[in-house]
């Protein structure tokens, strides 16, 4: 179906431009309205069904400003609802700049999954880097903003890269139909590298383990639900059955295990563990049939809420005690039990513990890599799967509440806070428990894979028993990585210690070069002004007062030299026209 847009504006412009009266709103009155943008947005989207809408012609390009079918449509609900379920969870905040930088974030999240055309996807692709760093800034921190800056670089780096590849490909094909792409050209390879670095592909993912952490309490949770959830849906748009997506994936899937494994600050571990759940994604993407890219959607969809859940958990302790150091806390379940029971929720979500949402979008993926004999990957993802338990499943709520006690007492979590929380435990379990009565209906294709076998069942809790068997093992002996109040670098050590050595090394070279310099052309700027004062100066020979006489010997020398040439062009000029009007006349061949 084709059509107009309700006022001519997409249901992103809901959000975009309501966050531009958040400034102006106080109290209570300002939080009913934050609440509402997404649920008339919701409602907007809902009453489109499916098809494309707001077509327009620029520069002989045909743009579509929305298209809604069935990859579009579940990105578009699960955005509004994790949209919800972050301004609830943000309403102690008490920030006009947070509540209007996350309004026009999640607007630009849904823009960007709507979009029918590249030229659309590239604003609000860019759209999602310049409101998203707001929610970084918003903490006040040095670090923050230095992190804030990093992101920044790197987000817009994309949006370049994308643009370019857009140009590249628009010249080949002419459309920007933003359709199945292959690579092998400038301008798909240039548009694969700027989703890759959006989906934190491996080498380009240091902009999520160092901004994440340093983002406020709410500001974390929108991150990780909208910035790389976008990269996944583009891939899965332009670059579904790609088969090197399943080898960086397989990679993506594996490296984050070993840094959180030693990461002590929790927030970061879950930027680890959010790149390690995106390779499931990604690889289901580049296998490319039905089940797989169902099951990457489904595993999107589930991510951001479980993802989201302990993103909560963990911004609920920095709100309460100022610290997610696995170093500095733990024997929190005493002083915040509902938070401890809902951040276990998402830990089994996340392990994919049957009648979980994990249990039942995680498997589509291997058993799709299994269905194509893909064996080695299967393994890969088998052993990834195992290291998420120990690495989110295990550690999350264990340092942050069941570990040693840090004698920290505090308040449990506020009630909206709780209420964004056990909303998305809630949906968490829901997904898990019923997958065919919202989730599997809705994906792309249709689904025929059965999650609850007895083999699946009694396979995965085998897979879980023996991770967790693993931990005691490794804690009661002593073997366990500790948990040290340090930074772990990882690839951000070429550009941290590598590229900061060769800058100062260029600074101190450019100092020692500047005395020499600086005398050089000091000496000859004095130089050329000497030169011009005794030639242009009160005493110059140019400034003189010439006699009159003088002056018309001179007119008189550069008048014959100007007649001199005036005639010797002419002979020439006549000696090369002769031959030339003599070879006209002379009959041809």
């Amino acid at each position: 179906m084709t059509g107009s847009l309700p006022g001519g504006l997409p249901p992103a412009a809901v959000m975009i431009l309501g966050a531009l009266l958040v400034p102006a709103l106080r109290g209570r009155v300002r939080s009913a309205w934050v609440l509402l943008l997404p649920v008339v947005s919701l409602l907007l989207l809902v009453s489109l069904g499916e098809g494309e809408f707001g077509r327009v012609s620029i520069f002989s390009y045909e743009l579509t400003l929305v298209r809604i079918d069935g990859l579009s449509r579940l990105f578009g609900w699960l955005f509004h609802i994790a949209a919800l379920i972050g301004l609830i969870f943000a309403r102690r905040a008490k920030s006009r700049l947070e509540d209007a930088s996350a309004l026009v974030y999640a607007g630009a999240a849904i823009g960007a999954v709507q979009a029918g055309d590249l030229i659309t996807l590239f604003v609000f692709w860019e759209l999602l880097a310049l409101s998203s760093v707001f929610l970084v800034w918003a903490r006040g921190a040095e670090r923050s903003y230095r992190a804030g800056m990093r992101y920044l670089i790197v987000q817009v780096g994309s949006g370049v890269i994308l643009l370019a590849g857009i140009i590249a490909h628009a010249r080949v094909t002419g459309s920007v139909a933003f359709d199945l792409m292959e690579t092998g050209t400038l301008g798909t390879n240039l548009i694969l590298l700027g989703f890759g670095i959006k989906a934190a592909f491996p080498l380009l993912h240091n902009w999520l383990t160092d901004a994440y952490p340093e983002a406020t309490y709410s500001g974390a949770v929108f991150l990780s639900a909208f910035t790389t959830k976008v990269a996944v849906y583009a891939l899965a748009r332009g670059f579904q059955g790609e088969e090197l997506l399943i080898y960086v994936g397989v990679l993506m899937t594996l490296f984050p295990i070993f840094y959180a494994v030693i990461e002590n600050d929790l927030r970061r571990v879950l930027g680890y563990s959010m790149i390690n759940q995106i390779g499931f994604m990604v690889c289901g993407i580049g296998i490319g049939t039905e089940l797989a890219v169902n099951g990457a959607v489904a595993h999107a969809f589930n991510d951001v809420l479980f993802k989201g859940l302990l993103f909560m958990s963990t911004g609920a302790l920095l709100y309460r005690t100022g610290t997610t150091k696995c170093s500095e806390l733990g024997g929190l379940y005493k002083s915040m039990p509902k938070t401890a029971a809902l951040c276990v929720v998402g830990a089994a979500s996340i392990s994919a513990f049957p009648l979980f949402s994990g249990f039942v979008s995680k498997s589509m993926v291997m058993a799709a890599a299994l269905e194509q004999n893909l064996d080695i990957v299967w393994v890969f993802l088998l052993f990834a799967s195992a290291g998420v338990l120990h690495h989110a499943g295990i550690k999350i709520p264990f340092y942050g509440f069941f570990g040693p006690d840090s004698g920290i007492r505090t308040k449990e979590a506020p009630t909206s806070m709780l209420i964004a929380m056990g909303t998305a435990a809630f949906l968490c379990v829901f997904n898990g428990t019923f997958p065919y009565a919202f989730l599997y209906p809705n994906l792309p294709y249709e689904v025929t894979y059965v999650p609850f076998t007895p083999a699946h069942v009694i396979s995965q809790l085998q897979l879980l028993f023996f991770a967790v068997l693993a931990f005691v093992w490794l804690r009661l002996s002593d073997r366990e990585p500790h948990e040290l109040p340090s930074t772990n670098l990882d690839s951000d050590w070429l550009y941290r210690h590598v590229g900061r050595g060769v800058a100062l090394a260029v600074g101190r070279v450019a100092w020692a070069l500047r005395g020499s310099v600086a005398t050089r052309a000091v000496a000859t700027a004095g130089n050329v002004v000497g030169a011009a004062r005794r030639h242009m100066g009160p005493q110059g020979v140019l400034a003189r007062t010439w006699p009159t006489g003088t002056s018309v010997i001179w007119v008189a020398v550069l008048l014959g030299v100007l007649l001199l040439l005036y005639y010797a062009r002419k002979d020439l000029t006549a000696d090369c026209m002769i031959p030339c009007q003599i070879e006209t006349l002379l009959p041809g061949p």
